[in-house]
């Protein structure tokens, strides 16, 4: 399916404005109006520079004439003015509240663990960093997306930038529904974790499962980001409830889950040595190359997740208001990631530390109650995925036609098929795959490494040579080359995920089917904290 060949420019910024007329070459990073209008636009402030489209024709890059293309953004506004179903109606406040829910989750509590193996030090500092590059890159996916509103998800992103080739869209589009749909799997296990967890496994594991993927096919049908922000709203205020009664809850407890006052004490099963918890400011000795870097994954995992920022602006009212979410959701993931993450390591230490970190409570009424204020993000986060794969394959099937605007029959049995058919998938994927935590790690290092860096490093210098013209590399100023410096790193970033993350992930798998830890398939077994 190809991408619609036809661009325009945001409104934002005429191509005819002297910093960006092609005709003169102008160049981004050369001059302090281009800078302080950018920077300013990054806090979400008026005013911000954005620059011209990028236009596809047999394979190269030009310049978009403002004169000729009309003004996408508004034209989408007016036309769904009198649609009963009307997608951009998200104000920033809305699409906070899905950064936060996305954000704000289950993850938080593989934090102390990621902290044990890295130490406290190495694991706060790349906590700030890691939380620094998606603040960044997302930036940059919001400026692409100001360049081309007529952007529905990531996939027409990719396509775009490798030259409007179709195998680019159709190349990720098979990441980003294998992505999305493997985060779904991830909640419908999870669920079934807690379902086990709190009735102290009263049913067989795959009768929770498939509980758990009904529950959330049906909370996953409202057809609207803005139908689904005040679910997202609720699903971030209990996950922070959570997390910080986890929190509490071992800070006031005698001592965490399997704990031995025997410094000697090794315990049989889990190999676990007794005593007080052991807290380390570094890595410990003996610390293996393929733990430190799945506890460092791990923590970039977390904040990755550029591949719905796409699918949330396109249905902003006004997507320049982005950056104020992404600010919002940024700083309170440093702090609640690190706050938490480092109370909870400090109670359990480097012996008594599960993930999530629910395990690690001795009492078992502590961790029933603090895992229970997590089942609404247990639901919503694969919801929010479902949602956006959802939206990917309808928009494709009903473009143009009264069953994506309008109540009918078609469109909504065609809405709940779709949703049913991502849950369906979620489900065989989280019971047949027996090492499938560990499958989901290679999954995104081999998905993460494009949709959280390589893409925005490459749109980046893409966006910029469109700007600059054929001569922007020996025009640009110093901070123009240094700005390029970084987005070529981030890309280097993405092609370590790629490699030296896949490696890590699959030896993971390798040693858990050598200590025989993998489990079973379609099996009853409890898998309850």
């Amino acid at each position: 399916m190809a991408l619609n060949q036809k661009h325009a420019p945001t409104g934002f910024e005429s191509n005819k404005d002297p910093i960006y007329d092609s005709e003169k070459n102008s160049k981004y990073g050369s001059g302090d109006m281009e800078s302080r209008g950018r920077h300013s636009s990054s806090f979400g402030q008026r005013g911000g520079r954005i620059g011209p489209v990028l236009k596809h024709l047999r394979g190269t890059t030009e310049l978009a004439g403002s004169d000729s293309d009309a003004n996408i953004l508004a034209g989408q506004i007016e036309a769904e003015s009198e649609n009963a179903i009307q997608y951009r109606t998200c104000s920033w406040q809305k699409t906070a509240a899905l950064l936060f829910s996305e954000y704000i989750c289950l993850a938080i509590m593989s934090f102390p663990y990621s902290y044990s193996v890295l130490g406290l030090v190495p694991g706060l500092i790349l906590t700030v960093v890691i939380a620094a590059f998606v603040l960044y890159t997302s930036l940059v996916v919001w400026e692409f997306c100001l360049r081309h509103p007529e952007v529905r998800d990531v996939c027409d992103i990719g396509q775009m930038l490798f030259w409007g080739k179709t195998w680019a869209w159709y190349a990720t589009a098979v990441m980003f529904i294998l992505n999305n749909t493997f985060i779904q799997g991830l909640h419908v296990l999870v669920f079934a974790k807690y379902l086990n967890t709190i009735t102290n496994h009263s049913q067989c594991t795959i009768v929770f499962a498939v509980v758990a993927a009904i529950i959330c096919w049906l909370s996953s049908l409202p057809r609207t980001f803005s139908a689904l922000a005040n679910l997202a709203t609720a699903s971030a205020f209990f996950t922070f409830i959570s997390v910080l009664l986890a929190a509490i809850f071992a800070g006031i407890e005698a001592h965490p889950a399997g704990y031995n006052p025997d410094p000697s004490f090794i315990d049989p099963v889990t190999g676990i040595h007794g005593g007080e918890p052991t807290v380390t400011a570094l890595p410990v000795a003996g610390t293996t190359f393929v733990a430190g870097m799945s506890a460092f994954l791990n923590i970039s995992y977390t904040f990755i997740g550029q591949i719905t920022i796409p699918s949330f602006i396109a249905e902003m009212r006004e997507p320049k208001d982005f950056p104020k979410a992404l600010w919002a959701v940024t700083i309170a993931e440093v702090l609640v990631f690190g706050i938490i993450g480092s109370v909870v390591y400090a109670y359990t230490g480097n012996q008594y530390n599960t993930a999530p970190a629910f395990g690690s409570l001795g009492n078992e009424t502590f961790k029933k109650v603090s895992f229970s204020f997590m089942i609404p993000t247990l639901i919503f986060l694969g919801v929010l995925y479902a949602s956006v794969s959802a939206r990917f394959i309808f928009f494709r099937i009903f473009e143009g036609t009264k069953h994506k605007s309008s109540h009918t029959v078609v469109g909504w049995a065609a809405w709940a098929g779709i949703l049913a058919a991502t849950w369906v998938g979620a489900f065989l994927i989280a019971e047949v795959i027996p090492f499938f935590s560990d499958l989901l790690s290679v999954m995104s290092s081999l998905f993460d490494s494009f949709f959280g860096f390589i893409f925005w490093g490459l749109a980046y210098v893409r966006m910029r040579r469109v700007d600059g013209g054929v001569t922007w590399l020996s025009d640009m100023s110093i901070y123009g080359y240094s700005m390029l410096a970084l987005n070529l790193f981030i890309i280097a970033i993405g092609v370590f995920f790629l490699s030296a993350g896949t490696y890590a992930s699959v030896q993971s798998i390798i040693n858990s089917y050598a200590a025989g830890t993998v489990g079973g398939v379609f099996t009853c077994a409890s898998n309850g904290l």
